[in-house]
């Protein structure tokens, strides 16, 4: 890894443990899920496709450029099938630093049961995250699926994709992972609460408030 400098090979650490918490939560299984992080202008460091992620090891973590073209990896390694995904996020917004798609089950049920985000439950997600769209369905590993979060990758840092997971962005690695697990978090509450009886949202003034805290 002489291709990579002192600082480049922390991040590529933090990726692969952002990848552990993510196997452990039962956020990504088997194969599913990915992960990336910026590296400069035109470098990326980004999981390969197909692997088992819970032997996921720092060797196996590629280099691409921001065209898609693979600069350093270990053969037969390739690029995520959603390299194209990831590249779009990247592409629409110079903030963000990492990009991490997963299959968290309770946020992915939402879409599969056509519920949105219900972000007026609890106040962490409505302050610190925002709403939470649902982009349009597209095939996995496809040029739709990236054309299907340009729109919303724009103004949100947490994004469904239909019938196949989420997409969280952020400055840091961890930025994006936390913004998973609130997400997260917050669609198994809304189930807990759904099995329980009747969904009571925040008072309205409140999520007003908490608007305002989130875009200011």
């Amino acid at each position: 890894m002489n291709y990579l400098s002192k600082g480049e090979k922390k991040l590529l650490k933090k990726i692969i443990y952002t990848n552990r918490v993510c196997v452990e939560n039962g956020l990504i299984r088997s194969s599913d899920g990915n992960i990336s992080a910026r590296l400069d202008a035109d470098r990326i460091l980004i999981t390969p496709s197909g692997l088992y992620k819970r032997r996921l090891n720092r060797k196996q973590i590629l280099v691409v450029n921001h065209q898609g073209h693979l600069i350093h990896g270990k053969e037969p390694l390739t690029p995520s099938s959603e390299l194209l995904m990831h590249l779009e996020a990247y592409r629409q917004r110079d903030d963000i630093g990492a990009v991490l798609h997963a299959h968290p089950p309770y946020s992915t049920a939402l879409t599969i049961a056509g519920v949105p985000f219900p972000i007026d439950i609890v106040p962490e997600v409505l302050a610190l995250i925002g709403e939470v769209p649902t982009a349009s369905y597209a095939p996995p590993g496809t040029p739709d699926l990236a054309l299907s979060i340009r729109d919303p990758i724009k103004h949100h840092d947490a994004v469904l994709l239909s019938n196949h997971g989420t997409l969280t962005v952020g400055r840091t690695l961890e930025d994006a992972l936390i913004a998973l697990e609130r997400i997260e978090t917050t669609a198994q509450l809304y189930f807990l609460a759904h099995d329980l009886g009747d969904i009571i949202p925040l008072p309205e003034k409140e999520i007003k408030r908490l608007k305002s805290i989130q875009s200011g």
